[in-house]
């Protein structure tokens, strides 16, 4: 791929924005050389303004989503994108969710640009469990655990009952919760459905693949092959 159309594709402005970038001397080789238009070069070589550029397509990142921010762009507030650099909305092919979750709902998401990668985690014959850590309004009564994996619990407004969904107590006002599917604000309107309220919502898990525990709310970064296994693990 040529250096204005790879450097284009990656966001860092238009063809002809690029050009101009690459005339100025922007563009470097790891040597420190400025690279010409048409130079032969591999992506790794590359660096703009002295640091490496972005991956390529395909591109997978993890991203510990923080309160208050929404997974689409046509929602009206602070959006997930604009956790990354701005030069990601660009980019072609665009990143997009690997589902969503709610503004008040933090933690684990996955994104990419990978649309059969998207399809294959989220479609429901490969299994990849989602699991919750919920904080509660009220203390749990003890049936809860029951009804939630008695596979008969229906909700209001739905037309037929939930998976079973296994729970484990954490503590009088704290549990974990693992979902076979992803229906609208789930496991907060499950907990309503026993009489509860879910006063704080993280997703710790994906598949066998776990929130780090070292990166920190609002923070992403790209997602290893390993760690990609995971989801699948």
């Amino acid at each position: 791929m040529k250096l204005i159309k790879l450097l284009a594709n990656l966001g860092y402005g238009s063809r002809k924005e690029v050009q101009a970038m690459i005339r100025s001397g922007w563009v470097k080789d790891a040597h420190g050389q400025v690279i010409k238009d048409g130079a032969a070069v591999t992506h790794e070589e590359v660096r703009f303004r002295e640091e490496p550029i972005d991956p390529p397509a395909p591109l997978t990142i993890i991203l510990n989503k923080p309160d208050g921010f929404t997974c689409s762009t046509e929602d009206p507030g602070e959006t997930i994108y604009d956790l990354l650099p701005e030069r990601f909305a660009h980019r072609k092919p665009g990143l997009n969710s690997i589902g969503r979750l709610d503004k008040d709902t933090t933690g684990l998401l996955l994104m990419t640009d990978d649309g059969k990668l998207l399809h294959r985690i989220i479609h429901p014959k490969h299994g990849c469990l989602k699991v919750y850590h919920a904080t509660l309004d009220r203390p749990l009564e003890g049936h809860e655990a029951e009804q939630f994996a008695s596979g008969t619990l229906q909700l209001k407004g739905d037309s037929k009952p939930l998976l079973p969904a296994p729970l484990e107590v954490l503590g009088d006002m704290e549990a974990l919760v693992t979902l076979h599917e992803g229906r609208y604000h789930q496991v907060r309107r499950m907990f309503a459905a026993v009489g509860n309220h879910v006063v704080t919502l993280k997703r710790v898990s994906l598949g066998g693949l776990k929130l780090p525990s070292d990166l920190e709310e609002g923070a992403w970064r790209v997602l290893t092959s390993g760690e990609l296994d995971q989801v699948f693990g």
